[in-house]
C-alpha cells in the first residue's frame, strides 16, 4: 500500500486490515495510527520501489503529490509520473498479480473553466481534458497502465477519485449552499475516504482484465439544491444524457457499481 500515511491511504489501510489483508504501508513518512507495518521509501527511486514491493501479492498505489497547486508544476508532474512508472514497472518484475492505483476526476476537464463538460452525468467515456500538470500526470498514468497491461497481462485498475472527504470535512458543506458556482468545478462532487477504501478493496478482487478506469464518487452531490436547478443556472447548455435525479451524483459511478460492486455507504447528509 503506497501512500498509506495520507488522507485516503489511512482509510484504505484500515479497510484492508479489517478485511484480513496483510498490509505494508510504504510512504515518505510514518503515521502513528496505522494498524500495519510501515516502511519509509522514496518511490521516485526505482531501486527503492522494487525493494519496497518485494514479497507483495498486489499493490494499491496512492502515493503522489495529491492535488494541483501544492508544489511547482514540473515537480508535481515528475514526481507523480516517475513514482507511478516505477510501481507499474516493478509489478511484473516481482510477479505481482494486480495493480490498483489512484487516477483522478481531474482528467475529465476539471475545473471546467476553459470549457464545460461535454455532457452530464459525466462518465469514463468522456474524453480526457487535463487542465493542470497534476491532471496531466494522471492522464499519463492511465496510458502507462494500458501499455503495461498489454505487455504483461497484469490488471492495472485506475480509480478516478472525486474530492476526498473525511467526516470532519462535512462541517464546511453548509458554506457552499448559497452559491452554486463555488463547487461547480467538479459538478458538485465528493467522496468519503471510507468509500475510497471500499473501492480499493473491491478493485483488488473484481474479475477484471487489462487496464480499466472507474469514476469513484459519493452517491450524491454536495448541494441541497436539486440537480436540475444547479445545471440550469451554471451549465444550461450542457447535454443531459439521463435523468439527473434530485441529488444523485453527476460524476457517474454506474461502471463502478456494475463491475466492482461498489456502492457508497457514506453521505454528508447523515452528518
Amino acid at each position: 500500500m503506497t501512500g498509506g500515511a495520507g488522507k485516503a491511504g489511512r482509510a484504505v489501510v484500515r479497510e484492508l486490515v479489517e478485511h484480513g489483508r496483510d498490509v505494508l504501508s510504504v510512504d515518505l513518512v510514518r503515521h502513528p495510527d496505522l494498524p500495519c507495518e510501515q516502511l519509509v521509501a522514496d518511490l521516485t527511486e526505482y531501486g527503492e520501489t522494487v525493494d519496497a514491493l518485494k514479497g507483495a501479492g498486489s499493490v494499491v498505489h496512492l502515493a503522489a503529490i495529491p492535488a494541483p497547486g501544492l508544489r511547482p508544476d514540473e515537480l508535481t508532474f515528475r514526481v507523480n509520473v516517475t513514482s507511478t512508472y516505477n510501481v507499474f514497472a516493478a509489478a511484473p518484475v516481482l510477479g505481482l498479480g494486480r495493480v490498483v492505483w489512484a487516477s483522478s476526476e481531474t482528467v475529465l476537464g476539471l475545473p471546467f473553466e476553459r470549457e464545460p463538460p461535454r455532457y452530464a452525468p459525466i462518465d469514463e467515456a468522456h474524453a480526457p481534458y487535463p487542465e493542470s500538470s497534476y491532471s496531466l500526470s494522471k492522464v499519463a498514468g492511465e496510458e502507462l497502465a494500458r501499455q503495461f497491461a498489454r505487455w504483461t497481462g497484469i490488471p492495472y485498475i485506475g480509480l478516478r477519485f472525486s474530492n476526498v472527504m473525511e467526516p470532519h470535512d462535512y462541517e464546511r458543506f453548509a458554506g457552499w449552499q448559497d452559491d452554486a458556482r463555488e463547487r461547480r468545478w467538479n459538478l458538485w462532487g465528493y467522496v468519503d475516504a471510507r468509500d475510497v477504501a471500499q473501492a480499493c478493496r473491491l478493485a483488488l478482487d473484481a474479475e477484471l482484465h487489462g487496464a480499466e478506469v472507474f469514476v469513484v464518487a459519493a452517491a450524491d452531490t454536495v448541494m441541497t439544491r436539486p440537480n436540475a436547478e444547479l445545471m440550469d443556472e451554471v451549465y444550461p447548455d450542457v447535454e443531459r444524457r439521463t435523468e439527473l435525479g434530485e441529488h444523485d451524483t453527476l460524476l457517474s459511478i454506474d461502471k463502478a457499481r456494475r463491475l466492482l460492486g461498489y456502492e457508497p455507504q457514506y453521505t454528508w447528509r447523515d452528518a
